[in-house]
């Protein structure tokens, strides 16, 4: 470092050493974690964040489960219709849905979430009963909209397995399926719902399904973290008690990992 009457400049070499900073700092919390790998027992803050609906549905009963299981390890969970940049957002564990893209995380695939095509009694009286899949394409449909603003289509299997895109405006969209869900049951639309929130809800009668001889294709649903967080051992814990958690549980996945 050079001195200057009212000036500090750094030489090449500090520029240099500047340049791995980020780096550096970035590094400390792995190595933090393999220390930490050396107790016996997981310890600390775990953060966690995962689409509303999931976590409304499904975490806010498995989350009590862990924590009884691991009591020194604290968890923050966030829910959100928004994909979190983990690294930025010091996240250690997110739950996906869909296929992994990132290929910058560490997945752990969970399972699928089968889904079934539904509607309220009332919107089927008001509309009437859709009875192909060209029929289906004039009836009020709700979607989750992409992310890039581009159409969303509903895919639909026949009965032979091949799969059909189902092309047609969205009368109502929201970001999250849970908002859906709540618009179905209320008689909105016919919308691609959960199998875990429709099945309760069409042995109550209070939705039915549609088309059933045609097929909803299921969701893939995963966890992601940093590279590196896998050596954490609360992240660690974590993701092996979900994976054993659904492993063969039928209530909310379709199969397991």
């Amino acid at each position: 470092m050079r001195t200057y009457a009212r000036e500090v400049a750094l030489t090449e070499a500090g520029r240099a050493l500047l340049g791995h900073f980020n780096e550096i700092v970035t590094r400390v919390d792995e190595v933090v974690d393999m220390a930490a790998s050396l107790a016996s027992h997981p310890r600390g803050r775990l953060r966690l964040t995962a689409g509303i609906g999931f976590g409304m549905e499904v975490l806010t009963e498995i989350l009590p489960v862990f924590s009884l299981a691991f009591s020194a390890v604290d968890v923050s969970l966030e829910l959100t219709s928004r994909t979190v940049d983990l690294v930025a957002e010091q996240t250690d564990v997110a739950f996906r849905m869909g296929p992994m893209l990132d290929s910058n995380l560490v997945a752990t695939r969970l399972g699928a979430i089968a889904c079934l095509l539904c509607a309220a009694p009332s919107y089927l009286e008001r509309r009437g009963w859709p009875r192909s899949i060209d029929e289906l394409r004039t009836h009020d449909l709700l979607l989750i909209p992409r992310g890039d603003g581009l159409p969303r289509r509903l895919s639909l299997r026949d009965k032979d397995g091949v799969e059909h895109q189902v092309e047609a405006a969205a009368r109502l969209t929201a970001n999250d399926p849970k908002a859906i869900d709540r618009m179905v049951l209320n008689g909105a639309g016919i919308a691609a719902t959960a199998r875990y929130v429709a099945a309760p809800e069409i042995e109550a009668g209070n939705l039915v399904r549609v088309l059933p001889d045609w097929s909803v294709p299921a969701v893939d649903v995963g966890l992601v973290m940093p590279a590196g967080k896998e050596r954490s051992p609360a992240a660690r814990a974590f993701v092996d008690f979900m994976r054993q958690r659904v492993a063969g549980n039928r209530r909310w996945f379709d199969d397991g990992a």
